[in-house]
């Protein structure tokens, strides 16, 4: 399985949405990161194979939904009410069936201007 793809980031104003999306195989959960400048890799939201089931960072819930379209292997993550410490460059990633995230894309740039 090959890299992921992402697309959709850009640069708006605190309070604005954005959609991200990744072209991901519906055989797989798939999750949304996010690394700000100096900081670690951290995890922003999944979703599982089926859409069924989806898992949020805290500071993002009730601002963010992923969502899938398995006909369309997409996953997306829309994002509302922005704020500046949302800015950041997002990456999605497939995990397997040993939980590791894996087939990480290279990343969409995200940012939130006060």
């Amino acid at each position: 399985q090959g890299q992921l793809v992402e697309s959709g980031g850009g640069s708006v104003q605190a309070g604005g949405s954005l959609r991200l999306s990744c072209t991901a195989p519906s055989r797989y959960t798939v999750g949304w990161w996010r690394q700000a400048p100096g900081k670690e890799r951290e995890f922003v939201a999944a979703i599982t194979r089926s859409g069924d089931n989806s898992f949020y960072k805290d500071s993002v819930k009730g601002r963010f939904t992923i969502t899938r379209d398995n006909t369309k292997n997409s996953v997306n993550l829309h994002m509302t009410s922005l704020k500046p410490e949302d800015t950041a460059v997002y990456y999605c990633a497939a995990q397997d069936n040993l939980y590791r995230w894996r087939n990480w894309g290279q990343g969409t740039q995200v940012t939130v201007s006060s």
